[in-house]
């Protein structure tokens, strides 16, 4: 007699909470990606900081859920990095041509973007954290940062500031894939209460400016 275990099917696995924290950083992003295309940046911003939310909750339920088979930790790790590359990858991407205009000359900022993401959750997958340190800038810092610099989108024209959004997305492609040693910030308690202010911060600020 087969003592083989059935395998979970794959609908089962969305019944995990921090798989639901996952899919609610998707949907995040799924909103950020469409306020950048119809032109509503502000909105695309708080769509952003809240995907980083849902990013950074989804790695502390886990770690202090009790039961979790090696399937569900295994499955919620891919799904974690799959997400990320829409959330960090394809999000600022998009928002990046969409501000320009869909000039083609932002399509290679935006590939830029997109191959650094996928390089840098791909040696991550390899190699995880080298003495709980980063090789390279995390990707949910970009996020982070670029929904700050937008803060101050309206103190300039928009030509000047798509420079400045297209040379910042390019700096930070460059330290995602750099060999800078950077701390894992979600590991921190104390970080994880400063993200909380921060996007409480970031919502204020941006709905307000969408009033």
């Amino acid at each position: 007699m087969s003592t083989d275990k059935k395998q979970p099917t794959i609908i089962s696995f969305i019944k995990d909470l921090p798989n639901l924290f996952s899919l609610a950083g998707l949907a995040c992003a799924i909103l950020a990606i469409y306020f950048s295309i119809i032109g509503i940046y502000y909105a695309a911003m708080i769509g952003m900081i809240w995907a980083v939310g849902f990013d950074w909750a989804d790695g502390l339920v886990a770690r202090k859920m009790k039961g979790r088979t090696g399937n569900d930790r295994a499955f919620g790790g891919q799904l974690d990095v799959l997400i990320d590359i829409v959330s960090y990858g394809v999000t600022p991407a998009i928002l990046l041509m969409s501000y320009g205009k869909f000039e083609p000359i932002f399509l290679i900022g935006a590939f830029i973007i997109l191959a650094t993401s996928a390089i840098r959750l791909s040696y991550f997958s390899t190699f995880g954290l080298t003495d709980s340190k980063y090789t390279g800038l995390a990707l949910d810092n970009n996020s982070i940062i670029l929904v700050f610099i937008f803060i101050f989108e309206s103190f300039f024209s928009q030509e000047i500031f798509t420079v400045i959004l297209y040379l910042s997305t390019l700096v930070l492609a460059r330290l995602n894939v750099s060999e800078i040693k950077t701390p894992k910030l979600s590991g921190n308690p104390i970080n994880v209460y400063i993200l909380a202010f921060y996007i409480i911060f970031i919502t204020s600020v941006y709905g307000w400016k969408l009033l």
